[in-house]
């Protein structure tokens, strides 16, 4: 009987991980130093993105902050991650953490809703009180300019298209992305939040 449970608990954890998409290592991809040091670093933070409310935002306003930037949806396997990232901005923003979502529908059709929509969903499900932007495309010919800068315009090592929903890039006080965790890393997961508070001034 136990065996039988068992094997009903893998088969459900293992229809659970191809629901949201293709299987990763859960691996942090560390800024080589050489190779980042001659890359328009400051290509994400000098950009205006628009909110969910359709305001815009100029990621400039940030400088002197870290920031934590998420491609999000409401429909994915990892989606509850987004309690884990209210509770970073809950942890972590008062010592100047910035968590930002970005909702994009480009990976399974996962985020099909409207502004309105995403933004009542993460707020009565999640609590998500950090910043959430307007849904844009993370890859492909309409790629937002930000996704771009963080896909093409980082160092090697972090660099390179995203995979799947929740790729999460850690952005320096000086507006340098430094760090790219795959979805499969947890927001609370030590390896993020030590590479979170190594940017933070001592508490």
């Amino acid at each position: 009987m136990k065996n039988v449970i068992a094997s009903a608990a893998l088969g459900g954890m293992m229809l659970l991980a191809a629901a949201c998409g293709p299987a990763d290592d859960g691996a942090m991809k560390d800024s080589d130093p050489k190779g980042t040091k001659d890359v328009a670093a400051p290509a994400v933070i000098d950009q205006t993105v628009q909110t969910l409310q359709g305001e815009s935002l100029d990621l400039a306003s940030f400088r002197g902050r870290p920031m934590l930037i998420v491609n999000t949806a409401s429909q994915c396997g990892y989606t509850p991650q987004y309690a884990g990232l209210q509770q970073l901005h809950e942890t972590y923003g008062e010592r100047g953490l910035v968590v930002i979502g970005f909702p994009s529908n480009d990976f399974g059709d996962q985020e099909p809703g409207t502004a309105e929509e995403i933004e009542s969903f993460c707020r009565l499900n999640y609590g998500v009180s950090f910043p959430m932007m307007a849904k844009v495309h993370t890859k492909g010919r309409e790629q937002a300019p930000v996704y771009r800068s963080l896909t093409a315009e980082t160092g090697e090592g972090i660099r390179g298209e995203i995979r799947w929903n929740f790729t999460k890039f850690l952005i320096d006080r000086d507006g340098r992305v430094v760090a790219r965790f795959e979805p499969g890393v947890e927001p609370t997961d030590p390896k993020l939040t030590a590479a979170i508070e190594a940017l933070l001034p001592a508490s």
